[in-house]
């Protein structure tokens, strides 16, 4: 988003999209009810949501470990005999991946809870929980001093590296959509968009320096995680992790079956967007 929010491109964009900020299960539904033209949405959202059209070229996704990303669980409880899991839900794709993942590790009918991201709260109702995001990163930032305070060991599964060590995909966690009604893409959407990732590349120096006057984390910290965790790109391997995904759903039962074509997409991309 870095031209949408910086000069010397900023002004220009606004007098073409109106941005509003929202959690990308938010977004989803946004799309879904036709009040939104475009959004970045959790990939789960394609197999559920009719008429999403995928901009190409930009992506969130994660080809190893990713730190935001967190299952935590007590040291004495084993993946395969937990009973329960507290989930944050600001992220639907997560909970798919986390779900076939039990299945993966031989425990399919574990229950998941929906909470707000408090991991001492989550870990008092369930033997497990997810975090995702800021709340994530914080978790393990914070991993030593929670221990000092309550002397409980916890394990930190990264999810995405826990895919990719299973898999051998990239975990591709959102991707830009765009509701289609007919038409052709109008290829200056997918510049705007592309080009703002590759300024916002460009620009990590500057944007470690903001964020980390925004959020209780060090510059060093947000530093690796835009430039090492998280991966931008919608290349020939996400979309065949975003493929990989769409079949071990379907096979687990998470989601119901889709087929992920993004050529044939494109010939069907809506070509009037507000």
């Amino acid at each position: 988003m870095w031209d949408f929010e910086h000069p010397p491109l900023d002004q220009e964009l606004a007098s073409r999209y109106k941005i509003d900020w929202m959690l990308p299960s938010e977004c989803a539904d946004q799309l879904a009810s036709g009040a939104a033209d475009i959004g970045l949405v959790p990939i789960a959202a394609l197999a559920t949501i009719p008429r999403l059209r995928v901009l190409p070229g930009c992506t969130i996704a994660s080809k190893g470990r990713v730190r935001s990303l967190l299952l935590v669980h007590r040291e004495r409880q084993s993946l395969d005999t937990l009973r329960s899991v507290a989930a944050d839900t600001a992220s639907r794709t997560t909970l798919a991946y986390t779900r076939i993942l039990f299945h993966k590790w031989g425990n399919p009918d574990v229950a998941f809870l929906p909470m707000a991201a408090d991991l001492d709260a989550m870990l008092e109702r369930a033997d497990a929980a997810i975090v995702i995001g800021d709340p994530a990163l914080m978790a393990l930032e914070e991993r030593a001093n929670r221990y000092e305070r309550g002397g409980e060991e916890l394990v930190y599964h990264d999810l995405a590296e826990e895919w990719h060590t299973l898999t051998g995909l990239p975990f591709v966690s959102a991707v830009w959509c765009a509701t289609a009604w007919g038409g052709v893409l109008d290829e200056d959407i997918n510049t705007d968009f592309i080009r703002s990732r590759d300024h916002g590349l460009q620009n990590i120096e500057a944007l470690a320096a903001e964020w980390s006057q925004r959020m209780p984390l060090s510059e060093q910290t947000i530093r690796t995680y835009l430039s090492s965790n998280i991966h931008y790109v919608l290349d020939d391997e996400c979309l065949e992790g975003m493929r990989g995904f769409f079949r071990e759903a379907a096979d687990a039962g998470v989601l119901p079956r889709y087929e992920f074509d993004l050529a044939a997409q494109l010939t069907r991309a809506p070509s009037s967007l507000r």
